[in-house]
């Protein structure tokens, strides 16, 4: 799907933005559609992610899982990627584009702390100045990832006020680039704001898809019966999603951090409960009150804690091409302790959301079948960013067990 010409995914997405921005984005879509057009850029954007970032990443078949989802479930390995998610494919791209545009600093945001690190990773890989913005409760949910960006010599600014998440990490971040749009890029994590950023931060991680879709036919023969990805502002699931969306007989799942329960009103699913509305530049699904104010929302992963959600995901809802649905904290974790006890491997709590949700539909879709469905689920990140909040949530800084 190619949104048109401003950048509308049917009635969502679009420009709304200061003034002072729409010349930064004009720039910035023309740049983007020469150096795609371009066999110099796009060989080096490949030569890159393939050298330097170590894609393709695998494709892995989670035997001892399988065994208790009741269907065959295999693993899109973007832990593997360098700086260990599947942010390391955007950011090389941006950031090459940067250089191609003769900017020499770049800003980005961060939840998580894993698109803070890739930026990072790339700015230092290519000589570009770095600034990353963080909301403060992320920065000490993710002190592991502050520790790294600065090593990489990236300036890190904590965000003090509202929330002090991620939706206040990407205002800051927009302001800056109001103040220094000249000699900056806003180096955007995910496929979200506005036109250009959600198309061309899903072309950039699109190869996740491609991957998988010619893994998956190598491995079993066919083409998956589903693909799964967790869903906060929606790169990697766009990214697993697009290879998939011609291709009727595949079913997309996205899953939401339902948090502590849609009821309690504590969640971040804003294509679940969320109404359209404007934030950070596009129009889209969000949370909001009956007076049109953004609600803050809540999750146990950093990374999904947004109330919004990148506004091809609200088109691919509303025509029913995929399939949205809330996963809660407590079944993200339980689905984060299974894998590591069944197949070794530590997931970033953001994965363990599209892990629990491909575990919940697992029995209906194989039963619907008749035999074992097939399920791609996108590994987005690994976990050792999480293991403070992990281990707190498991008691095991308390002689506690699981």
């Amino acid at each position: 799907m190619q949104p048109d010409e401003r950048g509308h995914f049917g009635p969502y997405g679009g420009r709304f933005v200061p003034e002072a921005l729409v010349a930064a984005l004009d720039e910035l879509d023309a740049h983007y559609r020469k150096a795609m057009a371009d066999p110099e850029f796009t060989g080096e954007f490949d030569r890159m992610l393939r050298e330097y970032a170590g894609t393709p990443s695998l494709l892995f078949d989670a035997t001892r899982l399988s065994k208790q989802a009741g269907a065959r479930i295999l693993l899109k390995r973007e832990d593997l990627n360098h700086t260990g998610a599947h942010k390391v494919r955007n950011v090389l791209g941006q950031a090459l584009l940067t250089k191609r545009m003769g900017k020499p600093r770049v800003i980005a945001e961060t939840g998580a702390g894993q698109h803070g690190v890739a930026s990072a990773t790339a700015a230092a890989y290519l000589d570009l100045e770095c600034v990353v913005y963080m909301g403060e409760v992320d920065t000490e949910r993710q002190a592991l990832n502050v520790a790294r960006m600065k090593m990489l010599g990236a300036t890190v600014i904590p965000v003090t006020h509202g929330s002090r998440t991620l939706k206040d990490a990407i205002n800051e971040a927009l302001r800056d680039w109001v103040t220094n749009v000249d000699s900056t890029h806003y180096l955007l994590g995910t496929a979200a704001g506005p036109h250009p950023f959600p198309a061309m931060v899903r072309d950039f991680v699109s190869g996740i898809g491609v991957e998988a879709r010619e893994q998956c036919l190598a491995l079993t023969g066919a083409l998956p019966d589903a693909v799964a990805a967790c869903i906060g502002g929606g790169s990697n699931a766009i990214g697993a999603f697009h290879a998939f969306i011609p291709d009727e007989s595949v079913r997309l799942y996205g899953f939401e951090a339902g948090g502590d329960g849609f009821e309690t009103g504590r969640h971040a699913a804003s294509i679940t409960a969320g109404e359209t509305g404007v934030l950070h530049g596009a129009r889209t699904y969000l949370l909001q009150d009956e007076d049109g104010q953004t609600i803050e929302s809540h999750s146990i992963s950093a990374g999904l804690d947004y109330p919004a959600v990148g506004p091809e995901h609200a088109w691919l809802n509303d025509t029913g091409r995929a399939i949205y649905e809330p996963v809660t904290d407590a079944e993200a974790m339980d689905a984060f302790a299974l894998l590591c006890r069944t197949e070794g491997i530590i997931p970033a709590i953001e994965s363990a959301h599209a892990l629990a949700g491909a575990l919940r539909i697992a029995p209906t879709l194989s039963a619907e079948l008749g035999r074992p469905a097939t399920i791609v689920v996108n590994l987005s990140g690994r976990g050792d960013k999480d293991m403070h909040t992990a281990g707190a949530y498991f008691g095991l800084f308390t002689g506690e067990t699981v």
